[in-house]
């Protein structure tokens, strides 16, 4: 068996445990003489699955790092899946620290998810741009995931916590705003998952569009000049490459060329497919969560709430905490301190206000602000539970977002 088949099989794994973690919760609901009792044995059952699947999902990283000949973590796919890996172990630590099993209903799919995000990327093994042939990628890159995923299940907890004490039925301007907050992150989710979904059925469908446009580059005198270069798109083009030519393109619903291109201060070969990326996301996420709201006929978080019942909201608001007071430190030495000391080796600078970089600086400051709240403030319940949350959506924006909206000096990796 090569890698992947060991990542399909964690991918899958992790599917059933998550389902597994939901029959646990859901006893109440089917009538169970001792609901407590039932949920502890399909606890017990959903983690020894989810530790099977860290099994095969370590087998994967070690397979792929024999047959790359360096640690797996230089690109999107390799990272987002290691990223899953790291989400998966912190929440087996958190899980036998507080034996919470609900936990496993709101962690464990955002493991799966980051790991079908990672399936969009291409998934060839590629050598070593010079710049990250260095001891201190597998230093930076390892830490900086598990300080992000240990926020991953802070960000669990709280969103948890969240949907026990959101007044769903409010009518009051604070309760309407907490309520769409909540909807907006269940939204996040639902948006990563739908382009997930268009990815793959497009692929599987076969559809490709290119585009040829000019690019800036240089000549063997190092003289600027223009190029012209191919881009292919895998999703249908509602956006082409400003100034950007049709090389070839399949109709889609009727639809023979883009409806608009980029604009002008979107440079760059790959800007209009990143754009183009960026509004099938929101647009298939909006439909998909358009489908379940009809089909729910109430808000997914009021839908929700009920299976929370009998969880101990202090005990939640703990462990959201805890997680994330155990990853800052870890972040701070992998995603500033040892990326700092790795840029002065490599470009010979400690800091250059690179886009990533910027924005690792903004995860940082942003916790460091939850802590201070915390401990300082006695900020607990629910306007922890609220930044927890908001924190994880700006680590998400910074691994993804600014991978496709702002290019710079990290565009080629993960982290």
């Amino acid at each position: 068996m090569n890698s992947s088949s060991f990542l399909l099989i964690s991918f899958f794994v992790y599917c059933f445990a998550f389902v597994g973690f939901v029959i646990a919760i859901a006893g109440r609901k089917f009538g169970v003489d001792d609901p407590e009792a039932y949920a502890k044995r399909w606890g017990w059952i959903s983690f020894g699955l989810t530790s099977a699947g860290f099994a095969a999902h370590l087998a994967f990283f070690f397979l792929r790092w024999a047959e790359a000949g360096h640690i797996p973590t230089s690109n999107m796919f390799e990272f987002m899946t290691f990223l899953g890996m790291m989400i998966v172990l912190a929440f087996l630590i958190v899980y036998l620290l507080y034996r919470i099993v609900v936990l496993g209903v709101f962690a464990v799919p955002v493991a799966v998810i980051i790991i079908a995000y990672a399936s969009v990327f291409p998934k060839e093994i590629q050598p070593l741009i010079p710049a990250l042939q260095s001891y201190w990628l597998k230093i930076h890159v390892t830490t900086a995931a598990l300080g992000e995923a240990f926020f991953a299940v802070g960000f669990a907890a709280g969103l948890m916590y969240l949907l026990q004490s959101v007044n769903f039925a409010g009518t009051s301007k604070g309760d309407r705003r907490e309520q769409r907050g909540v909807e907006f992150t269940i939204f996040s989710l639902i948006m990563i998952i739908a382009f997930v979904a268009a990815i793959f059925g497009f692929n599987a469908s076969g559809y490709k569009a290119v585009f040829s446009n000019n690019v800036e580059a240089v000549d063997q005198n190092n003289n600027p000049t223009t190029v012209k270069q191919n881009v292919t798109y895998v999703l249908p083009p509602i956006v082409k490459p400003h100034e950007g030519e049709t090389v070839e393109m399949k109709p889609f619903l009727g639809m023979t060329e883009p409806l608009f291109e980029s604009p002008s201060w979107m440079k760059g070969a790959n800007a209009g497919r990143k754009f183009n990326t960026v509004i099938w996301s929101v647009l298939c996420g909006a439909i998909l969560y358009a489908i379940l709201r009809l089909i729910i006929r109430k808000p997914l978080g009021q839908a929700i709430q009920p299976y929370l019942k009998g969880i101990d909201p202090e005990d939640v608001d703990e462990i959201s905490y805890r997680a994330i007071a155990i990853g800052y430190p870890i972040f701070t030495l992998g995603a500033l301190i040892f990326a700092m000391i790795w840029a002065a080796e490599a470009w010979g600078r400690f800091w250059g206000w690179d886009p990533k970089e910027v924005w690792a600086l903004i995860v940082w400051l942003f916790y460091a602000a939850y802590l201070h709240f915390r401990l300082s403030r006695g900020w607990q319940g629910k306007k922890s539970a609220w930044l927890s949350v908001v924190g994880f959506l700006v680590v998400m924006f910074t691994l993804v977002g600014v991978n496709l909206v702002i290019a710079g000096l990290h565009s080629y990796s993960g982290a």
